[in-house]
């Protein structure tokens, strides 16, 4: 939680930016990448960075985020931006203020409908020329740059509290997956996906249509990786407020809706559901093999930029949910069981396309 010190130095800073008097409201410490303020009585919220999930230093981490509402925006299922504050000594992140959604958590697969139908309304986004796609990212080859990522984290899984099963069946995974998955991902050309797209970072309106309040991960890839993420047990499962399993109709269901939604940009991805749905998961257990050395080490400085996944920068009841998840979606049942459901979609898709 911000300090008493920084959250006074936030509500003035705050009303110097927008001329007038402030009450704003700390919201509940739920994610590992921002704080949200309520600025009571104007509709937004303040997202104040702890850190930043691409890497980058505070200004170019506002511009990358910025963008991602930006870019998304004509779809119809995000926050609305409505400015951007910079970085400063007495905020050394910045923020963005975005317009407040009135909604409750995605906390059910009776909601896997409409955040599917969100997906294929950002999916379906026109793509831009490659050279104006800058700041998000647009790898030459998404593919091969989603497996480096992978391959990147598999060096974590070396971490003493994993094991050796675990580390040994994820290892063999991914050499086997990075062996097959190029001939089905032949051919895809890139949309803008979230790259973040697990329930909890949905609200559901009062009309039934998911939003998706968490955006800071947009880039150009490939729509399954987006399917897979908001569908797999180690994401419908991650977020305290919106934890669900989804049974293997309520899967096949929720992809169902997506080809309904997306029409016939659908088609060339059919062949990707599965091998991408397994790499989108070899990227989130990888990650959480990451976590737990990342996450032992002292905060970074104020504003210093990058990456920082010290438990320092969130409220314990946080960390100790995301330990509990961590330590579940590395442990070998969980594994039998994702590969289970992997083997079970693999049937069922593979003979229609």
């Amino acid at each position: 939680m911000l300090s008493a010190q920084e959250s006074a130095n936030l509500r003035l800073y705050l009303e110097q930016a927008l001329q007038c008097d402030l009450k704003i409201c700390q919201l509940d410490d739920k994610g590992l990448a921002h704080w949200h303020v309520r600025l009571e009585g104007t509709g937004l919220l303040a997202r104040i960075p702890k850190q930043s999930q691409m890497g980058l230093g505070p200004r170019d981490n506002l511009a990358y985020e910025a963008a991602c509402f930006q870019r998304a925006a004509a779809c119809g299922h995000v926050p609305r931006l409505d400015r951007v504050i910079y970085p400063t000594d007495q905020l050394p992140w910045g923020a963005l203020l975005v317009e407040e959604i009135t909604g409750s958590p995605a906390n059910s697969p009776d909601h896997m409908a409409a955040i599917m139908q969100a997906l294929a309304a950002i999916h379906a986004l026109p793509v831009p020329l490659v050279r104006a796609r800058a700041p998000l990212l647009s790898a030459t080859d998404p593919l091969e740059a989603m497996l480096g990522l992978v391959r990147a984290q598999a060096a974590y899984l070396d971490h003493p509290l994993i094991s050796e099963p675990s580390r040994r069946t994820l290892k063999m995974r991914l050499e086997k997956l990075s062996q097959t998955i190029p001939q089905a991902c032949d051919g895809l050309e890139p949309r803008l996906i979230t790259f973040d797209a697990h329930p909890g970072n949905f609200l559901i309106t009062p009309t039934g249509k998911a939003v998706l309040v968490d955006l800071e991960k947009l880039r150009y890839s490939y729509p399954p990786l987006d399917l897979a993420h908001a569908t797999l047990y180690t994401s419908t499962t991650w977020d305290v407020d919106a934890s669900f399993a989804l049974s293997m109709a309520q899967v096949v269901h929720a992809y169902e809706v997506w080809i309904s939604a997306a029409g016939t940009l659908a088609a060339p991805y059919l062949a990707g559901f599965v091998p991408l749905r397994e790499l989108m998961w070899l990227w989130s257990v990888t990650w959480c093999a990451k976590w737990l050395t990342e996450s032992v080490k002292p905060k970074q400085a104020s504003g210093a930029g990058g990456e920082d996944w010290s438990q320092a920068n969130s409220d314990a009841a946080l960390i100790q949910h995301v330990r509990s998840r961590v330590d579940d979606y590395l442990a070998m049942p969980t594994i039998h069981q994702v590969l289970a459901e992997l083997n079970t979609l693999d049937r069922l898709f593979a003979p229609a396309h």
